[in-house]
């Protein structure tokens, strides 16, 4: 009798199946979670790089300490990051944006120009341009140039650019004036000539009554005149009264920088004014017209307009050099000449001490 073989156990119908499928996933799950693993590590290196180009030394500055760029008024965030990458300032234009929409700054970021030391960071160039910690740049007008003089000083300013016309005389008000570079020049002067109208008109509002004038554009050429005579701010206001003086009694003002004026348009002779000179009539020679000249003669500062629209009362009627920079005052023709003799007399020690002048100036105020 033959022995037969126990039936064998069959495994449910689909079975292999699952457990096929069951490996599969959880391959797949491995590597799933391996590539996650790797993102995370490529992100955080990325981070980590990122962070590093953000806080870390920025490049070195070509050929010196630091490094300029200009960044155009109304330039967009990409822009500006493409002209600082361009510039050599920061490392990554697409890093710097990003940073400066995570901060914030994005809204904020200014225009002008910037001065970035060597190697500066990123973090530093962006709180920089946020802060608009902007290159300065001033251009000084002094007291009592002429305007043909105050276009030479914008005229050779590199800072700015364009032409502008020159402007009437004592338009302007010599003050110093903050610039940006690419300014235009016609923008920066109508500034000037702004402010002055600004200071005339509020001291016109507030001037003394009874004044020997009627305009504002003679009250200008009255100080212009005090302006050129007299390079001590004590002396304007004492200044300015004897010219008031002379007006109200209808003296002439006999003031010599009206004749140089006449002569060259203010700018400096170089010498004495020649006898000749003084006895040629032009409607500058306040020593043969009667009241003011046509224009004024420069353009006066705040102080010289404040002094001839409230000036001190004073019964000066002359003035005349006293040897140390400044004047000396006299309400009569007799402490004038006195005075005079006493100049005279310094002259006359200088010139020996130095090469005699080529003409005999006439006396200041005399």
């Amino acid at each position: 009798m033959s022995k037969t073989s126990p039936p064998r156990a069959r495994a449910p119908k689909g079975a292999g199946s699952r457990r096929e499928t069951a490996t599969a996933g959880r391959r797949m799950m491995r590597a799933l979670l391996g590539a996650a693993a790797t993102l995370v590590v490529v992100g955080m290196v990325a981070l980590l790089g990122a962070a590093w180009v953000y806080n870390g030394p920025g490049p070195a500055a070509k050929g010196d300490d630091k490094t300029t760029v200009v960044l155009r008024k109304g330039a967009s965030l990409p822009e500006i990051a493409s002209s600082l990458e361009r510039g050599g300032v920061i490392r990554s234009s697409s890093i710097f944006m990003t940073a400066a929409k995570v901060t914030g700054a994005a809204r904020t970021l200014k225009a002008g120009e910037y001065e970035f030391n060597s190697r500066a960071s990123m973090a530093q160039v962006l709180d920089a341009v946020r802060r608009g910690r902007i290159v300065r740049h001033w251009i000084t007008i002094p007291e009592g140039l002429t305007s043909d003089m105050v276009m030479d000083i914008l005229n050779k300013s590199a800072v700015l650019t364009g032409s502008a016309a020159t402007p009437p005389e004592g338009a302007i008000l010599p003050e110093t004036y903050e610039v940006q570079r690419g300014e235009d020049r016609a923008a920066v002067l109508q500034r000037m000539m702004d402010d002055r109208d600004a200071v005339l008109n509020a001291l016109w509002a507030d001037r003394a009554s009874n004044l020997p004038f009627s305009t504002k554009e003679e009250a200008v050429i009255l100080a212009s005149i005090v302006e050129k005579e007299t390079g001590l701010a004590e002396e304007r206001p004492r200044v300015a009264a004897v010219f008031v003086n002379r007006l109200r009694t209808g003296m002439r003002l006999g003031s010599d920088p009206t004749i140089i004026y006449g002569i060259s348009r203010g700018r400096p002779l170089g010498r004495g004014i020649f006898l000749s000179e003084l006895r040629r009539l032009t409607p500058y020679n306040t020593y043969l017209i009667d009241g003011l000249p046509p224009t004024p003669i420069a353009n006066p500062g705040r102080a010289a307009l404040a002094a001839v629209m409230n000036p001190p009362k004073s019964e000066d009627l002359y003035f005349v050099a006293d040897g140390t920079g400044g004047h000396v005052f006299a309400r009569t023709l007799e402490e004038h000449n006195a005075n005079v003799v006493k100049w005279r007399q310094i002259e006359r020690e200088r010139a020996g001490k130095a090469p005699a002048k080529p003409a005999a100036a006439p006396l200041a105020g005399g």
